[in-house]
């Protein structure tokens, strides 16, 4: 275990482009809303993302908790580590897969998490050597996968699916994103990506879908802006998708754990 951590739920996608660090900073906030402790490790070595979905400023770092260790940054109520916090965001990582994954593993072991029940990694595309190093080191509670409905998207999320059973990480869900586009003009919806992506790939896993979330502008612009969505607008409809998918996380890590503490959400 992660000292400070209590459960570990890994972001995945198999595939860039899907929205899945968005949908992993709303799925935080929407579980901190709910009165727990929670963080964010953002895993993208080479395309941090966290640290502007979290408004958090450039050139802003963590303090030092002794030597070789940081204490996470806080933003919107959350614990937050990311490669952006210790490097200039405008430098290219022209790293091998190695050091990626050794920089992964000093975020991942070297930040004083402060009592938190849940963390949630932000992982980078693929299936190569961050996501090995993350399940040899640590025991992760499960994986949540973001895909489009789009067939293409959902070849590379079968893989991210198989990738976690290999290392016998549960796959809590499915996550499908971009699932209907609504004209802001008028007022027309759209499945732009295709339909029944998402449900498909769950019955193929026997797995469930999370949720669906709309392709939005409002959704890009208020991440990119630093203020996502269930910061932004806490009573929408989108927000209201997020705490729903947040109530199934913890009651899924919680039947894993027989014994463990009775999970309630307010109203």
């Amino acid at each position: 275990m992660i000292e400070g951590v209590k459960h570990i739920v890994a972001v995945a996608s198999g595939k860039g482009g899907v929205g899945k660090s968005t949908v992993t900073v709303n799925l935080a906030l929407a579980m901190a809303a709910e009165g727990y402790r929670v963080g964010i490790l953002d895993a993208d070595i080479y395309g941090p993302s966290q640290a502007q979905m979290l408004g958090v400023g450039e050139g802003v770092r963590p303090q030092s908790a002794g030597e070789n260790r940081f204490r996470p940054l806080e933003a919107h109520g959350i614990q937050a580590m990311s490669m952006a916090f210790l490097a200039d965001v405008r430098e290219p990582m022209v790293w091998r897969g190695p050091m990626v994954a050794g920089a992964f593993q000093q975020m991942l072991t070297q930040t004083v998490w402060d009592d938190l029940d849940y963390l949630f990694i932000d992982m980078p595309p693929g299936t190569g050597d961050i996501q090995l190093t993350l399940a040899q080191k640590v025991p992760v509670d499960g994986a949540v996968i973001v895909t489009t409905p789009q067939d293409i998207a959902l070849l590379d999320a079968r893989k991210g699916i198989e990738m976690f059973r290999k290392v016998n990480v549960p796959v809590l869900g499915v996550v499908e994103n971009m699932s209907l586009h609504t004209c802001s003009q008028c007022g027309h919806s759209e499945p732009i990506f295709g339909e029944g992506g998402g449900e498909r790939i769950a019955d193929e896993y026997e797995t469930r879908v999370l949720g669906r979330l709309p392709l939005t502008l409002a959704i890009r612009e208020q991440a990119d802006g630093g203020r996502p969505t269930v910061v932004a607008e806490p009573e929408s409809e989108v927000t209201a998708s997020f705490r729903e998918m947040a109530r199934q996380v913890a009651e899924q890590i919680r039947g894993q754990a027989p014994d463990g503490p009775e999970i309630s959400f307010s109203e």
